[in-house]
């Protein structure tokens, strides 16, 4: 088995243009993801369509792939350039690709690991992460449409990802949701934005047009599981900082300087 990480990275943003090269405490954002990365995987691209986070990359000695500027997801992107690294085979089931959001810096090694392991099962095509939300959370961090969350059969595959707050509990008082989480053995996921496809899988799914649950909700997974593949959810205890702000990232900043006093 071969796992090749690919981290799509555009210069272009509404929120914060130029997010890959912000520098966090000392290194540029794409710099933290593509270095944790590189520590679990065999092979670790960046693909960009922007020849500045192209040469930034290449120079921490990183390896960076030009993909095209008119992608309408991450994924299309990964997908030109899993593409390009495999010189155009895409039918080895045992090529792995692993998409790592660019601006997820403090992705953990584990959450990497966890979600190769899916793999160890030869009915995995898709695989996902999840994190239980707790009581320390609060009732907004799950009411968040920022957040998606996630519903698993017993199987550990999802049944829907939703901005809404999944499931919805009628047997007490919205506040006591998370409370009541024994009681009824069930739980509220967290979707943490990293994915893994089988390379033939990966292929697939790129050519599926967006589907009606997809263009309701923006969750690009609405797609492919509308169309019948299935996802498999590793789950995790370990709590991301995703940055898709300013304010994202001086809380980073904040974090990294609290972790070094």
């Amino acid at each position: 088995m071969k796992y090749i990480g690919i981290i799509p990275a555009r210069f272009a943003s509404t929120r914060f243009p130029g997010k890959p090269l912000a520098v966090l405490c000392g290194k540029t954002i794409i710099q933290r993801v593509y270095e944790k990365a590189s520590s679990v995987l065999d092979e670790v691209y960046v693909a960009t369509d922007d020849d500045r986070i192209f040469s930034k990359v290449t120079e921490f000695g990183g390896k960076a792939i030009m993909t095209s500027p008119d992608h309408q997801s991450g994924t299309d992107r990964v997908f030109e350039a899993a593409t390009k690294v495999v010189n155009g085979n895409c039918n080895d089931r045992d090529t792995i690709i692993i998409n790592i959001q660019g601006d997820e810096p403090f992705i953990a090694d584990t959450q990497i690991k966890s979600l190769c392991q899916c793999f160890d099962s030869e009915t995995t095509d898709i695989a996902t992460l999840g994190k239980p939300f707790t009581a320390e959370n609060g009732i907004e961090a799950i009411e968040n449409p920022n957040s998606p969350k996630i519903v698993t059969d017993v199987t550990g595959h999802a049944l829907y990802f939703s901005r809404s707050t999944i499931p919805y509990n009628r047997n007490c008082s919205r506040t006591k949701w998370l409370d009541d989480i024994n009681n009824y053995h069930t739980s509220y996921l967290k979707h943490i934005g990293i994915y893994a496809y089988r390379l033939p899988v990966l292929a697939e799914i790129t050519r599926l047009p967006q589907s009606p649950l997809e263009l309701t909700e923006k969750l690009e997974q609405l797609r492919w599981l509308q169309n019948g593949y299935k996802i498999r959810v590793a789950l995790t205890d370990i709590e991301t900082i995703g940055i898709d702000t300013p304010n994202d990232f001086a809380k980073a900043e904040a974090y990294i300087q609290s972790q070094q006093r």
